[in-house]
């Protein structure tokens, strides 16, 4: 059974891909991070952290069609694969377990 649990960057960008669905590419990544967040993000750190997960086999990238408004450059898109997904559910099951009969209160020291 596979063990490595997402960092929380990670994370976050898995989940967002899967919101954005067909429309994930690098800066509405951010964007989608940015908003649901409120966390200020490089572009950089988003295709950084990308990058990474595409060579451990959680998501794959195709280009898209070049666009006009890009200068002729083409936009690159990310899915989701399934052993992201299970990286995914790996970790959340491993924070829900930790979080088992923990109460978060304000003031705690």
């Amino acid at each position: 059974m596979k063990r490595d649990y997402l960092g929380e960057f990670e994370h976050i960008v898995l989940l967002a891909l899967l919101r954005l669905d067909k429309q994930a590419y690098g800066m509405r990544i951010r964007q989608e991070i940015e908003q649901r967040t409120g966390r200020s993000v490089a572009i950089g750190a988003v295709y950084a952290t990308l990058d990474r997960m595409e060579a451990k086999g959680y998501v794959s990238s195709r280009l898209g069609e070049p666009t006009a408004e890009r200068g002729g450059r083409a936009k690159r898109f990310f899915r989701i694969e399934a052993e992201g997904a299970e990286a995914l559910k790996r970790s959340e099951e491993a924070l829900s377990r930790m979080r088992l009969g923990v109460r978060v209160t304000r003031g705690m020291a």
